[in-house]
């Protein structure tokens, strides 16, 4: 299986860093309002930074 990764954007790479970090204090309880989310929004994060490497132009 060959796999071409691609460098994901620098827009994109951001979106998926914030995503993980409010997650992450969503999940410590600093954003209390989003701590049911915590979990989502660290996979969503996640996701995005897979997809932007395996896509090109993401």
């Amino acid at each position: 299986m060959n796999l071409k990764l691609s460098e994901p954007k620098v827009v994109t790479f951001w979106i998926a860093v914030i995503l993980a970090v409010i997650g992450i204090l969503a999940f410590l309880g600093t954003i209390p309002g989003l701590s049911g989310y915590a979990f989502w929004l660290v996979t969503a994060g996640f996701v995005l930074l897979a997809l932007a490497n395996l896509m090109k132009g993401l």
